[in-house]
């Protein structure tokens, strides 16, 4: 009996050490301090009814005479009703029909004096043609693509050392950008009775882009 009463005490002792104690919050005041609430409110009877207006508007300002939201929303083609034009300026109002415009880009029309036409050392393209040697000669056209990224003049001539028999045309004039439209060139070939293997280098000067094409023509007459 006293060995139960004991472990009885022993398992009482234990659990209490095991409750959780309750923690009590005190309660804090301010001292000094209102907390009543501020119950300050805007003066309505002011003219703008804010208290973020700045005091940048002028004493006669009037909000209901302010431009609508929407004005300029259309941007400065809508007063125009669509008129991209644009109003007139004072002196050029006839602009395009009866003014007069100077400068612009100019076009050589015949080759600089002493511009020389030295071939290539290895052509840009090759043709071999037959022709009489006791007709009035033969025209070949060729399309010329040009290499520059902007137009170019240019001047086209055969080089000193091909055959007299050659001419081209024509011998000045402006190429399109690459990948634009082709330049046209027609190279005669008139042997005047002489027959055998005629020879010429077409080269087509770029001054403008510092470089040149260079064709080959080897015609057979007979």
């Amino acid at each position: 009996m006293k060995l139960f009463i004991t472990v009885l005490i022993a398992v009482l002792c234990t659990a209490s050490a095991f409750q959780p104690t309750a923690f009590v919050r005190k309660s804090t005041s301010l001292q000094g301090f209102d907390l009543s609430g501020n119950d300050w409110k805007p003066d309505g009877d002011k003219q703008m009814g804010s208290t973020d207006v700045g005091d940048y508007f002028p004493e006669d300002w009037d909000p209901n005479a302010a431009p609508d939201f929407t004005e300029g929303m259309g941007g400065s083609s809508a007063m125009l009703g669509g008129d991209r034009g644009g109003p007139e300026l004072p002196g050029m109002e006839n602009l395009g029909a009866d003014a007069v415009l100077m400068g612009g880009i100019e076009q050589s029309s015949e080759i600089p004096a002493g511009m020389e036409f030295i071939p290539a050392s290895v052509p840009d393209g090759e043709y071999t043609f037959n022709v009489a040697a006791s007709s009035e000669g033969q025209v070949w056209d060729i399309d010329v693509q040009s290499p520059c990224m902007t137009f170019e003049d240019f001047f086209a001539a055969f080089s000193n050392d091909s055959h007299p028999a050659f001419k081209v045309e024509p011998q000045v004039g402006r190429m399109d950008r690459r990948n634009g439209d082709p330049t046209i060139f027609s190279v005669r070939c008139t042997p005047n009775g002489q027959a055998g293997d005629l020879t010429g280098s077409l080269v087509i000067n770029l001054p403008e882009d510092n470089s040149k094409i260079t064709y080959r023509f080897n015609v057979k007459s007979f």
